[in-house]
């Protein structure tokens, strides 16, 4: 592809990109949609009440911003095994390190919330852990 910018209007976004239950990713950016070589952005939807199935990004790391609603992120911490909750709002930035097992939760019934990703490899990473 050639070195122009590209537009990927909101209604174009894929949903070919890997996927864990509970929530949909949209692809925006990527390798395979408009050629970027060290980067992936997309969009994740969690439904009100949901929560998605743990897993983690590999060696991506993950960059999260909070368009609406009120997501939570949960892990474990790696020091005392306690799980750990990150309540997030709206202008919130979340940051997730390679190889986190973590999982998003909607709390609200009502509310979807949605989230954009940005991370450090060209490709949707996702890998579907049993539990954290």
């Amino acid at each position: 592809m050639s070195a122009a910018l590209r537009l990927v209007r909101a209604d174009a976004l894929s949903s070919g990109t890997a996927q864990t239950s509970g929530m949909v990713r949209t692809a925006a950016i990527s390798g395979d949609l408009v050629g970027a070589q060290g980067l992936w952005m997309g969009r994740t939807v969690v439904m009100p009440g949901a929560t998605s199935g743990d897993h983690h990004h590999g060696e991506s790391e993950t960059g999260i911003y909070v368009v609406s609603g009120n997501p939570v992120f949960v892990f474990r911490d790696p020091d005392s095994g306690s799980l750990v909750r990150l309540e997030a709002g709206p202008g919130d930035y979340v940051w997730v390190p390679p190889h986190v097992p973590h999982r998003e939760e909607n709390p609200s019934p009502f509310a979807v919330a949605v989230v954009v990703i940005a991370r450090s490899t060209q490709e949707a990473i996702v890998v579907n852990v049993p539990e954290l």
